[in-house]
């Protein structure tokens, strides 16, 4: 702790506003609450710095899938011309720079308390406000109480068999060790092959001994064609900052560029084929936007599929590991869609072998390694977990929720998670959560979608303080309504059909099967919640609390 950052308050000090996490989201919502309303506030952050996501994801070869112009904050024109990013798409350090650049820049640290992870925030009726306990014994409490925890922060550490016996090291990607892991001459094992997977396997392969993959699930993947920025690309963004703002506001996704508006077959196959080839080579996540039906069409998104199957086919040169890595089961992009530097490429090594978990799923974990059901035991040192987080709910979670009368909100969330716009849940009274279950969230480019959460967040109670209203709670009714609606949107699109995809909660066993990030796109739901504020917080019960 620097001696800029705040130290633990005084015990039972009494704040208008607490924000758990200082990522993204908690930097932003705690400037806007401490210097645009002149409130008390204080964010506690568990990590020994701030960063969120990229304080603790530090694995091989951790980088962002937004290019870096877009996964800024667009608040501030003077940040924007302040910082300048290095690469196409960021790496971690980089990006944890950011933010401590964004953290030091507006003087933030005087009001975040690092190493304080929260343990349980109650809501007392009897005086309106959240008492909140932290792990280590600290109470405080808030009139408002905001978690900025982030959707992809609880690790997913499966249950297998065996691993308390294991004699070599084993590491989640998501609390990898801030002085990283050496892995020259060992025989590394790396388990899942999703978006953290696949940005980990040619960086682990190129210094291992020997690398085995674990395949539960075969991914798509687009390359990045990651480069340094030009000079001329840089000055290029700074000087359109307006319009890649108004871009990415106004679109589904919150990326910078829009979806082309045409149907994969208003073009004949050669020339479908020929854009694919474009955006191919171009790489990155706009492959997905080269047609307005992919999500939308199964016909058409079987176009997109069968070409990236086939680039699989081009690039993986033994047909078995190919035929391996292209046995795709779902509907392209139906699942978070990777981009990456090199995944197919590195099973072309000599020292990097594949094992289908379909085939041969794992028994257990042994002292020396991972045995699969065909007896096979393959030896390893290391086994690195790339599986993911109870994503979305898993951090809320973890925390001991309570709101009126007592209810938890494990129990609230039992059947799985139910709030309005992804914002409050019905029962816990001035409790707000940014990107929840029920937002756009892990659907858009994570910056966009926070700001302007954070933004209502603040524009909702400084309109609360200046009429006299001291509570806010989701209407039961609204909840329902809402809830339908995220179904509805789903429904709309092909991403129900990867019944294995972690927005539905199929990677953590015994979680509710919900789709719970909001499908309807980033432009539709901002409309939706500005309407909700045009007609007086519609949905929302506001009222004086009576003390």
């Amino acid at each position: 702790m620097t001696s800029r950052e705040a130290g633990p308050a005084a015990e039972g000090t009494a704040f208008d506003a607490l924000v758990i996490g200082a990522g993204f989201a908690g930097l932003y919502q705690l400037l806007c609450l401490r210097d645009r309303l002149g409130l008390s506030a204080r964010v506690l952050e568990a990590g020994g710095g701030v960063g969120g996501t990229w304080y603790w994801n530090r694995y091989p070869g951790a980088r962002c899938d937004s290019e870096s112009h877009s996964y800024s904050y667009y608040f501030s024109d003077e940040l924007l011309r302040d910082w300048n990013w290095s690469e196409r798409y960021p790496q971690q350090p980089e990006i944890l720079r950011y933010l401590n650049h964004v953290a030091d820049r507006f003087d933030l640290r005087r009001d975040i308390q690092l190493n304080t992870r929260v343990a349980e925030a109650h809501y007392d009726s009897a005086d309106n406000r959240w008492h909140v306990r932290t792990e280590t014994g600290e109470r405080y409490t808030a009139t408002f109480l905001i978690t900025a925890v982030g959707c992809l922060s609880s690790a997913n550490i499966p249950d297998i068999p065996g691993l308390d016996q294991f004699a070599g090291d084993w590491y989640h990607t998501g609390g990898w060790p801030h002085e990283g892991v050496d892995f020259a001459g060992k025989r590394v094992g790396q388990i899942g092959t999703g978006s953290t997977g696949i940005q980990a396997v040619p960086v682990i392969a190129s210094t291992a001994e020997h690398l085995t993959v674990f395949q539960r699930t075969a991914n798509y993947s687009i390359p990045a064609r990651n480069a340094p920025l030009t000079e001329e690309f840089k000055r290029w963004a700074k000087a359109n900052a307006a319009g890649i703002r108004a871009t990415m506001r106004s679109n589904t996704n919150g990326h910078p560029f829009v979806i082309e508006n045409r149907s994969a077959f208003d073009v004949s196959d050669a020339e479908r084929d020929a854009i694919y080839e474009a955006a191919w080579a171009k790489g990155g996540l706009q492959f997905r936007a080269s047609f307005r039906d992919l999500l939308t069409d199964k016909a058409a998104n079987d176009t997109a599929a069968a070409f990236l199957r086939e680039k699989i086919r081009q690039v993986v040169q033994d047909p078995d590991k190919a035929g391996i890595l292209a046995a795709i089961d779902h509907p392209f992009a139906t699942k978070r869609p990777p981009i990456d530097s090199g995944y197919f490429e590195a099973f072309n090594r000599d020292n990097v072998s594949l094992v289908d978990l379909r085939r041969t799923p794992i028994e257990c974990i042994t002292p020396n390694g991972i045995r699969t059901t065909d007896g096979i035991e393959h030896p390893l040192d290391i086994i690195v977990f790339a599986t993911g987080f109870d994503a979305m709910t898993g951090a809320l979670l973890n925390i001991d929720i309570r709101g009126r009368d007592g209810l938890p909100l494990r129990q609230a969330w039992e059947a799985g998670p139910r709030t309005y716009l992804g914002l409050q849940v019905a029962g816990f009274p001035n409790l707000f959560t940014i990107t929840g279950p029920g937002s756009p969230s892990v659907l858009c480019n994570m910056p966009v979608a926070i700001e302007q959460h954070v933004e209502w967040i603040a524009d909702c109670i400084a309109h609360m303080r200046a009429r006299g209203l001291t509570r806010i709670e989701a209407k039961p009714d609204a909840v329902g309504s809402w809830v339908e609606h995220v179904n509805e949107a789903a429904s709309a699109t092909l991403l129900p059909q990867a019944g294995h995809s972690w927005y539905l909660g199929a990677n953590v066993p015994g979680k509710p099967r919900v789709f719970m990030p909001y499908a309807g796109g980033m432009a539709r739901y901002r409309e939706i919640c500005a309407g909700v504020v045009a007609r007086g917080y519609e949905g929302f019960a506001l009222e004086r609390f009576p003390g």
